[in-house]
């Protein structure tokens, strides 16, 4: 299989999370016959320091020359901290969700029994979560408008749904849940808010379609207190941006850490794979980022290509390294180990060349196959 991949390395551990997800790639690409073929281009405060602009032309021009896109993080602070600035990294983002019509935001959530004690949850409660967001991503509070007055003094955000965009995120979900435990919760405020009793009008609607699927609603500040109570009640959740954003960053710290999360987000055209995590500025060029988010993220990349097989090899050289105790800063301060031996450690995992014997002050030294 030949397959085009655009790149956004992006800003703070951006560039050095995602090379790890590339070193693993070209180690799939090898082991099974296939050829990525990677082009670099530039998004967020990286774009704007070089072109002026958060989304350049030629990125989304690669972008939708390509066959899918693996993104880092963007963000920086002398953006973040400056309430008047005009340009921002976050515009390359949403303009790119918006033009490559990536209206699904999809985020497993799920956790690692030797990681369990890092979780803020009970082990007992955290056992067996499973479960995935569908969030809306191209419409909502974020891409209405939005005014200030002359003085101001009073803003406004306006929150626009169709029922057209509600229906197609609406089917994915229903069509993956029917490959799950086939149950869907939607999330919404239908209590006090119009455009969520157009969610839930629209969803009852499409149920009919999916009989074999059991669905049920939650009002969103429920689903927030239920996600820390219950997590293993969720099987499929849907719901719209805001509450998306909101409740699947919840979501991510029940695994314990925020870098071990993936994301995928799909539209008409082109997909874009990346860790949820941020920029995280403050450890950009130390080598101590948790690069598994992206590694994961690289590996919903090779699912959506087709390619199950090496998508579950992945998944299974992250689940070793963390078994053995392999694990970033992030997870354990005292016995930790860098990015780049943990993008090492998955490589030579996929490529069965970790040894039988396990000598870890090597490995702590990027030795990773030397006893």
């Amino acid at each position: 299989m030949k397959k085009n991949i655009a790149v956004i390395l992006g800003d703070g551990i951006g560039p050095e999370v995602t090379q790890q997800s590339i070193k693993v790639l070209d180690a799939i690409a090898a082991q099974f016959n296939h050829e990525f073929h990677y082009k670099y281009v530039l998004m967020g405060a990286d774009a704007i320091d070089k072109t002026g602009s958060p989304l350049p032309d030629e990125t989304l021009e690669v972008c939708l020359a390509s066959d899918a896109i693996l993104f880092g993080a963007i963000g920086h602070p002398k953006y973040d901290n400056d309430p008047t600035a005009k340009v921002r990294p976050e515009q390359g983002l949403l303009k790119l969700r918006k033009s490559l019509q990536l209206f699904a935001n999809i985020r497993p959530v799920n956790t690692y029994p030797a990681l369990h004690h890092l979780s803020p949850l009970k082990s007992k409660n955290i056992e067996d979560v499973d479960f995935v967001i569908y969030r809306e991503l191209t419409s909502g509070i974020y891409f209405g408008k939005k005014e200030i007055n002359a003085e101001g003094t009073q803003a406004s955000d306006d929150c626009v749904y169709t029922s057209a965009e509600i229906e197609r995120i609406a089917h994915l979900a229903f069509k993956h849940a029917q490959k799950r435990k086939k149950k869907l919760m939607l999330v919404d405020k239908a209590n006090v808010l119009e455009t969520s009793r157009l969610w839930r009008k629209v969803v009852q609607n499409i149920a009919k379609e999916y009989n074999d699927v059991a669905v049920e609603y939650m009002f969103v500040d429920n689903a927030a207190m239920q996600i820390i109570l219950n997590p293993k009640q969720f099987d499929v959740v849907l719901t719209e941006n805001m509450f998306g954003d909101i409740i699947s960053d919840e979501a991510s710290v029940i695994s314990g850490s925020l870098g071990l999360l993936p994301s995928a987000s799909v539209g008409t055209g082109v997909a874009l794979f990346e860790p949820i995590h941020g920029s995280y500025p403050q450890a950009a060029g130390k080598d101590i980022a948790n690069p598994v988010g992206s590694i994961l993220s690289a590996a919903m990349m090779l699912d959506h290509f087709g390619l199950t097989k090496e998508a579950q090899l992945v998944r299974d050289a992250v689940e070793w390294t963390l078994q053995h105790g392999f694990v970033t800063k992030d997870i354990d301060p005292i016995n930790s180990y860098s990015t780049t031996t943990i993008g090492d450690l998955v490589k030579d995992f996929t490529e069965n060349k970790i040894p039988t014997e396990l000598n870890k002050d090597n490995i702590r030294l990027s030795k990773s196959t030397i006893i």
